[in-house]
């Protein structure tokens, strides 16, 4: 049974409704509020809840998935991830412990 996710979308804001619920359930996740193995609502089920598109939800669902921080469950829906070493792979925009390594020759 999936979670019933705190989560609401402001249409006023300039910042995408995409990326609205991708940093909320971003927070949930760091917070601890969603514990590792949690199942999320399906694209439709929170779509639905949120009254947007559904493509909406799946972007900020896939996003949150190539950061690391989501797991496709097959057919059962997405989870958050037990592992979080690729957590900060995309979240290190401005991060001062980033290294070029690519400059070695």
């Amino acid at each position: 049974m999936a979670t019933k996710l705190n989560v609401r979308v402001n249409r006023k804001r300039p910042e995408s409704m995409t990326r609205q619920i991708r940093e909320q359930l971003n927070d949930l996740i760091d917070r601890g509020t969603l514990m590792a193995g949690t199942l999320l609502p399906s694209e439709r089920e929170l779509a639905n809840t949120l009254n947007v598109a559904r493509n909406v939800v799946r972007g900020a669902y896939e996003q949150l998935m190539e950061t690391g921080k989501l797991v496709s469950e097959g057919r059962k829906g997405r989870s958050v991830s037990s592992g979080r070493s690729t957590s900060k792979k995309r979240s290190a925009g401005k991060s001062k412990t980033s290294k070029s390594k690519a400059r070695k020759k």
